[in-house]
């Protein structure tokens, strides 16, 4: 397939350039930084450019990715320059999708920032949506968008709705759940860290190969889709202590070394999760890491590929 990947520079675009470079496809990478070698074409631009959305989709397209976003933290404090990423960039982009292919496959990265809090005491597939986040509502009116250009025979949308990922490079990300990934590297390091949420907080977890792989599938999946064109991915329900244990076990650290001071709307927002039931997912072939330790070799994994490859 010809694949136009949006956000081809950041954590997932690069590990999902290269899975598609591997299988064969042709891909079209777009970002605002050169996203580094995968044998494809490259772009670099703002994707609020309609010149570059023209350029990316000049040969045509049997499929989008969409990654590209300004995400949580980043968002709450330019809600406009988000609205212009998050709204009407991704509009515009799927627009011009349906204009280049033929009902062209549109896989959307929106996340599970859609559901808002606080939570039932079990999600599931009948879960409302009431997102509190300007970065959640974004993704919302997306999928909403999506849907409706899907019954409108224009694309053929998937959205994926992504949990936390691990383990994300260090350094700035504007992203508020950027703890998830900062305890390995600071566990790995053998340096202090303080969780800015409770032992007992309860997350959402997906390494980074489980999230390609449902990029992945999504591209390719045949079966009938549901009305909303929205998937909640069958994430892992972790524990802070837990996820912090097993880290311990696999790279020897001094658990010691951690401490607890939760802070309330992190807590709220990213520490109360409850069980997740997703059956649609389940049916459509995704599936989770499988379990808290196969989890954290992953995510261990992907960080070592990062320091081989600086």
């Amino acid at each position: 397939m010809r694949v136009v990947v949006t956000g081809a520079g950041g954590f997932v675009g690069r590990s999902l350039l290269l899975r598609l470079a591997d299988e064969g496809h042709q891909v079209v990478a777009l970002d605002h930084i050169a996203p580094g070698a995968h044998g494809g074409d490259v772009l670099v631009g703002d994707l609020t450019d309609p010149g570059i959305i023209a350029r990316a989709l000049a040969g045509g397209c049997d499929a989008v990715v969409h990654l590209a976003t300004m995400p949580g933290g980043a968002a709450e404090v330019d809600p406009i320059g988000a609205r212009r990423i998050n709204i009407d960039a991704t509009i515009a982009l799927s627009e011009a999708a349906a204009a280049a292919g033929a009902e062209p496959r549109f896989v959307f990265a929106s996340s599970i920032a859609v559901l808002g809090s606080p939570l039932p005491p079990v999600v599931d597939d009948d879960t409302p949506l009431r997102p509190q986040l300007v970065y959640g509502a974004h993704k919302a009116m997306i999928e909403q968008w999506l849907a409706t250009l899907s019954r409108r025979g224009a694309v053929d949308a998937v959205s994926i709705r992504l949990p936390g990922i691990v383990a994300r490079p260090p350094g700035p990300s504007g992203m508020k759940s950027a703890f998830m990934s900062e305890v390995f590297h600071a566990l790995r390091a053998g340096v202090p860290f303080t969780s800015p949420i409770a032992a007992d907080a309860t997350m959402w977890l997906m390494s980074i190969d489980t999230v390609v792989n449902a990029f992945l599938h999504a591209l390719t999946l045949e079966a009938p889709l549901p009305d909303s064109r929205a998937i909640t991915l069958p994430a892992l329900q972790v524990r802070m202590d837990e996820l912090i244990a097993a880290i311990a076990r696999q790279t020897g650290a001094d658990t010691s070394r951690v401490a607890y001071a939760p802070d309330r709307d992190l807590q709220a927002a990213f520490g109360a999760y409850p069980p997740l039931s997703s059956p649609t997912a389940e049916a459509l072939g995704f599936a989770h890491d499988g379990s808290t330790a196969a989890l954290v070799t992953s995510a261990i994994a992907t960080i070592e590929k990062q320091e081989s490859a600086q």
